[in-house]
C-alpha cells in the first residue's frame, strides 16, 4: 500500500480499473484499495470508485466486476466516472443504482453484465447505505464485538420483478438499499469473486464462508496490512489462488474524524460546481451534480449533530 494516503478533495472522483495498492481518506472514513488486473494487462475487469460531494460529507464507493477485459470494459470504466460525477453530491443512492443497471442493459455487447456493491457513508450521522447487485457479499467488522460477521439484509422479501442480480440481466430489475451505523473503529471488507473461487488446501472452493473463517482466524488486526494479509493467507492455500482474474479489495474504517477543508479549497469546489452548471447549458453536455432537493441531504449536517447533543445531554 502507498505509505501517503490520498486526501479526497471536494468535488473528486478518483479510480478506474487500472492496477492500484492506495489509502484514501474521507470525511469519517479510512480506505485501503487494492486492484491488480489479470496477467500483465494495464486495466482488468474489476472497477473501483471513489467520490467526495461538494461539502466532504458524502462519500460513495463503487466496487464492479465487469464480464470481459480490454477495450471494451475500459470504455465502460469511463462510462462509470462520468455516472460517478453526475451523482457525487446525491445523498440517496437509488436513482444511482438504476442508472447504472439501466447503463449495462443498453451496451451494445452481447452479455455484457457486472456484480456490485455500492456504499454511501454520511459523515455527519455515520449512516452507511448498501446495495449488492449480485456481488459476494461484504464483511464487517465491530470493533466493539472485535467479530467479524457477513453485512447483509436477510428477510426476505416477494417482488414482482427480480431483485438485487446482477447490473444488466433484466432493465426493470430492483434494487434493495439497506442501512448501518458505523462506529469508530468498525470495518467493511469488500471484494471481487476471484478470492471466493480460491481453494482451500484439500482443493475445496473457499466460497464466501470460506473467506468468514479466514478473517476470524486471522483475530485482530491493523487495517493498513489487512489486505496484504488476506491475500498472503490465500495465496499460501492453493498454488493457483489468485492468479487466473482480476483481483480487488476494498476495505473501508470509520476513523471518527471530520476532514477540515481550507477556505481555497471549498472556493475550489465551488467553482467545479458552477463551472459543471454552466456547461450543462448545452444538451450534448454532462448532467450537472445537483444535490437532493430532500432533508435528509440538505439539513442532513445539521439535525444528527442537535440529536447527538441532545442524547448526550439526557445522559448527564
Amino acid at each position: 500500500m502507498s505509505d501517503q494516503p490520498q486526501r479526497m478533495q471536494c468535488m473528486e472522483v478518483w479510480g478506474g480499473s487500472q492496477f492500484t495498492a492506495q489509502a484514501v481518506e474521507f470525511g469519517g472514513l479510512d480506505t485501503w484499495v487494492y486492484s491488480k488486473p489479470y496477467g500483465k494487462a494495464h486495466a482488468g475487469g474489476d472497477v473501483y470508485y471513489a467520490s467526495s460531494c461538494a461539502t466532504g460529507r458524502i462519500s460513495r464507493l463503487l466496487l464492479a466486476d465487469v464480464a470481459g477485459h480490454g477495450n471494451a470494459v475500459a470504455n465502460t470504466a469511463a462510462d462509470l466516472r462520468t455516472l460517478m460525477r453526475r451523482f457525487v453530491n446525491r445523498l440517496d443512492q437509488t436513482e444511482f443504482v438504476r442508472l447504472l443497471n439501466q447503463q449495462f442493459s443498453i451496451l451494445p455487447r452481447t452479455g455484457a453484465f457486472a456484480t456490485a456493491i455500492v456504499t454511501t457513508f454520511f459523515e455527519p450521522s455515520r449512516r452507511l447505505t448498501v446495495c449488492n447487485a449480485g456481488h459476494p457479499r461484504p464483511l464487517l467488522y465491530r470493533a466493539a464485538q472485535r467479530r467479524w460477521d457477513f453485512l447483509g439484509n436477510n428477510t426476505a422479501t416477494r417482488r414482482a420483478t427480480p431483485s438485487n442480480i446482477p447490473l444488466g440481466l433484466f432493465e426493470a430489475a430492483e434494487y434493495e438499499q439497506f442501512d448501518v451505523e458505523l462506529e469508530s473503529g468498525d470495518c467493511l471488507l469488500s471484494y471481487t469473486d476471484a478470492l471466493i473461487e480460491s481453494r482451500d488446501a484439500d482443493g475445496e472452493m473457499l466460497g464466501e464462508e470460506g473467506i468468514l473463517r479466514i478473517m476470524r482466524v486471522l483475530g485482530d488486526f491493523e487495517p493498513d496490512k489487512l489486505i496484504e494479509t488476506l491475500l498472503g493467507e490465500i495465496e499460501t492455500r492453493y498454488p493457483e489462488n489468485l492468479s487466473e482474474d482480476d483481483v480487488t479489495v476494498l476495505v473501508v474504517r470509520a476513523n471518527g474524524r471530520k476532514l477540515r477543508y481550507s477556505l481555497g479549497e471549498k472556493l475550489h469546489a465551488l467553482a467545479r460546481l458552477m463551472g459543471a452548471l454552466i456547461r450543462s447549458v448545452n444538451p450534448r453536455a454532462e448532467r450537472p451534480p445537483l444535490p437532493d432537493a430532500n432533508l435528509a441531504n440538505i439539513g442532513g449536517a445539521i439535525i444528527p449533530a442537535l440529536a447527538r447533543r441532545w442524547r448526550a445531554g439526557k445522559g448527564k
